[in-house]
């Protein structure tokens, strides 16, 4: 019944231009679960609906192979060939939403952890998936990342328009189709998401890596992708809109009507933050990129904190240079995905001690 439910819900958010619908139609599902305490058992009564762990690691793998495969040869040559003034936008992108989300974490209601989690720029939904795992409360964590990522979709078609593009790219940013879509055949795609999933498992779980089952099949994937032999190869859609559905669902079901109204309170100053951060970087960024020889457009889209497919899609649309615009967003996502654990390792473990206490 849930599984209908969201598939339904993901369909209606998805005709509306919702960003990664199925995630949010199950964070919903999840919710009304968690809130009316459904189903009720004997054999469940005194305990709360969760997901099994596997399922819960698969996700987060799945997310892993579609991140590191994002890496392709042509990514690899724009990086090379104007390094120093993207890196210098990357890390400036990243400081500047590290900072708004220690700024969020002073709230009593919300530890540095969870507040930097929440901020940061960079791999939405994977950051959501290992939340929890690094100290951070993944509710929180989830509902301020994704309200980051609807602002940019909302405001792309007015700022493409200002600074010079087309205003069609929100349209095709919905499903991110121009970077899912693969040129290998499906099973191809079947064979590699499992191949580089169990393999990254694997190794994450031989080298203990923190948040192994996503960081590790996406540091594989990565590594194969930049090779070129995959020849496009990524995880197929039904399996990425599974692998969403499930992680959304994982929060959901978290969800206690205490920790609901924690969440509505952040929201005001979440907002107020996020706007800062789009600006902020948007000032640090562009000058950045036009060493690279960057229009204002392209520079502006590829340091937006967030909204992968959706400025793409927004290049490709306005005749960008897409290349330089993804090379950007990648690196960002992969370094900010590698840096989580530390982040995590550095803000210690007190949004978890800090929600043990009464009142959290």
């Amino acid at each position: 019944m849930v599984a209908a439910a969201t598939a339904a819900l993901a369909g209606g958010m998805a005709r509306l231009g919702v960003p990664s619908a199925a995630l949010f139609a199950a964070v919903l599902a999840g919710l009304a679960v968690a809130l009316t305490g459904w189903p009720r058992t004997r054999w469940r009564r005194g305990k709360r609906l969760e997901l099994a762990k596997p399922v819960s690691k698969g996700a987060q793998a799945v997310l892993g192979v579609l991140s590191g495969a994002l890496l392709q040869p042509a990514t690899l040559a724009e990086l090379a060939g104007s390094w120093a003034p993207v890196l210098a936008a990357v890390v400036a992108t990243l400081l500047v939403s590290v900072l708004a989300g220690l700024l969020l974490g002073l709230r009593r209601d919300v530890d540095a952890a969870t507040g930097s989690f929440a901020m940061v720029a960079g791999g939405a939904s994977g950051l959501t998936a290992i939340a929890e795992e690094l100290g951070a409360d993944q509710r929180v964590v989830a509902v301020v990342q994704y309200l980051r990522v609807l602002l940019i979709l909302l405001a792309m078609p007015v700022v493409a328009l200002l600074l010079g593009g087309g205003a069609g790219g929100a349209d095709s940013s919905s499903s991110g189709s121009g970077l899912t879509a693969s040129a290998a055949p499906w099973w191809a795609d079947v064979l590699f998401t499992a191949a580089v999933a169990a393999v990254g498992i694997w190794l994450a779980r031989l080298a203990k890596l923190p948040a192994g089952p996503l960081l590790g099949p996406m540091m594989v994937a990565a590594a194969v992708s930049a090779t070129g032999l995959t020849q496009g190869a990524t995880v197929p859609a039904p399996v990425l809109q599974v692998a969403f559905a499930l992680i959304g669902l994982q929060v959901g079901l978290s969800f206690t009507r205490s920790n609901l109204k924690t969440v509505g309170r952040v929201l005001p100053t979440a907002l107020l933050l996020i706007v800062g951060v789009i600006v902020a970087t948007a000032a640090v960024g562009i000058p950045l990129l036009h060493l690279a020889g960057a229009s204002t457009l392209d520079a502006y889209l590829a340091t937006t904190p967030g909204g992968l497919y959706a400025v793409v899609a927004t290049s490709a649309d306005s005749g960008g240079d897409t290349t330089l615009v993804l090379a950007v967003q990648v690196l960002r996502l992969l370094v900010m995905l590698l840096l989580a654990p530390l982040i995590g390792a550095a803000l210690g473990r007190s949004g978890r001690r800090r929600r043990k206490r009464p009142g959290h």
